[in-house]
C-alpha cells in the first residue's frame, strides 16, 4: 500500500480494446482505434507520445530488432576505451578505401539502383536517393576528413590548480548515438563520424534506401570495422523497413543521444519519444531559409543571392524572401528574374506571393500556367498563387521546380518579426549595404545561421570542413551550446579528473593521524 492506501499493481499489456481510454499529458485522454486494437498482440508494445497523445504500436519483432541493435552498440561502447585512436583512424581509412574500390561500389550501386526503381514504382521521390558518383566522392571525402581529424577524446579543456591538488576537465566519449534519417545513403556514412570521438552508433535508414544501406554494411562498413579491430557493434544498422523500429530505438534509454534528420511531424514525433525516455535529442524537423532585402540592398548582390540559393532543394534552400516596400518596385522584378533564371536550370519555377501583395505582380505572372514537377510527377498549376502570412512558415518540398514565397514588408523589423513568428527559425540572410542594419539583424533574428548572401552555405561539410550529422533549427529551443551544426567530434561529454599531491588534504583541516605499525 502507498501513503494514500491504494494498492500498487503492475501487469503486462497483453491486448487493447476499441475505444479504450489511454491517459496522456497528465490530464488528457486518447482512445484506441479499432485498427490498433485488432493489430495489437501479446509481446507488442504501445508508446504513448505525451506531447500529442499519439498511440504508437511497436510489434514485438520491431522492438526486438531495435533493442538488439542498441544493445550491441551499448556493449561495444564499453570496449571502446581499449581501442586506440590509431585503430579508429584505420577504420575511417579502410571504410573510405572500400567505397573507392570499384568492385565494392558495384555491389552498392546495384542495390541502390534497385532501391531507386522500387521507389519510383511506388511514386516516391528519388531526388536524394540515387547514389551518384558525386555522392560517392562526398562520402569518401567525409570519411577521409574524419581519418585526418585530431582525436578529441582525452583533450584537456581546463585545468584548475589548488595547493596540493589539481582538477582537469577532459573531453570524453558520450556513448551510443542513435540516428534515424531519410533515404540518403551519404548520411549513412556521415553518421559513423561519432566514432572519431570514441562513441558508437546505431542507425535506422528510411525504407527507400534500406537495400543500399545493407550493401554498404556488407561491402564496406563491417569489413572496415573488422580490419581496424573495432568491437563488433561499434556501428550497427537496425535492419528494418518499419517506422516502428525507429520508434522503438528512440524509446531505448540506453542511447546517449538521439539524432533525427528529415522534415515534418515525423521528426518532431521521434524527438518527443526520445525526450520522454530521458534521452537528449538533436532534431532538424523543418528547413527553408529566409532572405530579406532592405532599402540599401545592392540589386546585383540580391539577384545573385536569390539565384544561387535555388540550385536544388535541401534544408538550406531559399524558401521565403521579404523585400522592403521602399524598394519593391525595383527589387521585385529583380527577384522574379532570378527565380525565372533558377527555373531555367531546373524545370520551371513556382511562386507564392503574400495575399496583400499579389496584385503587385506583373500580369503575366498572375495569369500564367506552368508545369511543376511534383514527387508523383509533372502537374499543371498556376505560375503564382497567393499565400497567407500565417503560411509563410511552410517549407516548399520541391523536386525539380524551384518554389518560393515572396512578401513585401514595411521594414527589416517587420521581416524579422515574421521570421521569428512563422519560420522554423533556421537560416536567415540580409542583403544590405548598411553595417548597422546587419548588426541589428543579427541581434534580433532568432536563427542559428545568419548570413549576408546566398543561403546554401549552411552545411557542415561546406562551411566547416566537417561532415555534418545534423543541422538543428531553433524551433524547439537551442539544442547545442556550441551552435546548430552537429559533427562527429562534437558528440562528447566532459569528465573531471583530480591529481592529489598533498596527502593531508582535509575539508575540516584535520592532519593525517599517524598510521599504526
Amino acid at each position: 500500500m502507498d501513503d494514500s492506501g491504494a494498492a500498487r499493481t503492475n501487469g503486462r499489456l497483453e491486448a487493447l480494446a476499441p475505444g479504450q481510454a489511454i491517459p496522456f499529458g497528465g490530464d488528457r485522454v486518447a482512445y484506441v482505434s479499432p485498427e490498433l486494437a485488432a493489430a495489437f498482440r501479446p509481446g507488442d508494445r504501445l508508446v504513448v507520445v505525451q506531447d500529442t497523445g499519439d498511440l504508437l504500436h511497436i510489434p514485438a519483432a520491431e522492438h526486438a530488432a531495435a533493442q538488439g541493435a542498441v544493445g550491441r552498440a551499448a556493449a561495444a561502447f564499453t570496449r571502446m576505451g581499449e581501442v586506440t585512436d590509431a585503430a579508429i583512424t584505420a577504420f575511417f581509412d579502410t571504410f573510405a578505401a572500400r567505397l573507392a574500390d570499384d568492385a565494392a561500389w558495384a555491389a552498392i550501386s546495384a542495390a541502390n539502383a534497385a532501391d531507386v526503381e522500387s521507389a519510383r514504382a511506388r511514386g516516391r521521390s528519388t531526388t536524394r536517393l540515387a547514389a551518384s558518383d558525386a555522392m560517392r566522392r562526398d562520402m569518401i571525402a567525409g570519411l577521409q576528413a574524419w581519418r585526418d581529424a585530431e582525436a578529441p577524446r582525452g583533450r584537456v579543456l581546463e585545468r584548475v590548480d589548488h595547493p596540493g591538488w589539481s582538477v582537469t576537465q577532459v573531453m570524453a566519449p558520450l556513448g551510443p548515438v542513435g540516428f534515424v534519417f531519410e533515404g540518403r545513403p551519404n548520411v549513412f556514412a556521415d553518421a559513423t563520424g561519432v566514432i572519431r570521438a570514441g562513441n558508437t552508433v546505431v542507425f535506422r535508414i528510411g525504407s527507400d534506401a534500406l537495400g543500399t544501406a545493407r550493401a554498404i554494411v556488407a561491402n564496406a562498413l563491417d569489413p572496415a570495422l573488422a580490419e581496424a579491430g573495432l568491437p563488433e557493434g561499434a556501428a550497427v544498422l537496425v535492419d528494418s523497413a518499419a517506422h516502428a523500429a525507429g520508434w522503438a530505438m528512440f524509446a531505448d534509454s540506453r542511447l546517449a543521444l538521439a539524432v533525427a534528420r528529415g522534415s515534418g511531424p515525423a521528426v518532431s514525433q521521434l524527438g518527443a519519444i526520445a525526450r520522454q525516455a530521458g534521452t537528449p535529442v538533436s532534431l532538424h524537423g523543418t528547413g527553408g531559409a529566409w532572405m530579406v532585402a532592405d532599402a540599401t540592398a545592392d540589386a546585383e548582390r540580391f539577384y545573385a543571392a536569390v539565384y544561387h540559393s535555388l540550385d536544388r532543394k535541401v534544408c538550406n534552400t531559399l524558401n521565403v524572401c521579404c523585400i522592403v516596400r521602399d524598394r519593391a518596385d525595383e527589387l521585385v522584378p529583380v527577384f522574379l528574374q532570378a527565380l525565372a533564371r533558377a527555373g531555367e536550370r531546373r524545370t520551371g519555377c513556382k511562386l507564392h506571393m503574400a495575399e496583400a501583395d499579389f496584385e503587385r505582380l506583373p500580369e503575366v505572372w498572375r495569369v500564367a500556367r506552368t508545369t511543376v514537377v511534383r514527387a508523383h510527377g509533372p502537374v499543371e498549376e498556376a505560375l503564382a498563387e497567393p499565400v497567407a502570412d500565417a503560411d509563410l512558415g511552410r517549407e516548399w518540398e520541391w523536386e525539380e521546380t524551384p518554389e518560393v514565397s515572396l512578401k513585401i514588408v514595411d521594414d527589416v523589423a517587420e521581416a524579422v518579426a515574421l521570421f521569428n513568428t512563422y519560420s522554423p527559425r533556421f537560416a536567415a540572410s540580409l542583403i544590405s549595404e548598411d553595417p548597422s542594419a546587419h548588426a541589428r539583424f543579427y541581434e534580433t533574428i532568432d536563427a542559428p545561421f545568419v548570413g549576408d548572401g546566398f543561403t546554401r552555405w549552411v552545411d557542415g561539410q561546406y562551411a566547416l570542413n566537417k561532415p555534418e550529422l545534423g543541422l538543428s533549427n531553433w524551433e524547439n529551443g537551442r539544442l547545442f551550446a556550441r551552435g546548430g551544426v552537429l559533427a562527429g567530434d562534437g558528440v562528447f561529454t566532459v569528465r573531471a579528473r583530480v591529481r592529489q599531491t598533498d596527502l593531508d588534504l582535509d575539508r575540516g583541516g584535520a592532519p593525517t593521524p599517524p598510521r599504526q605499525s
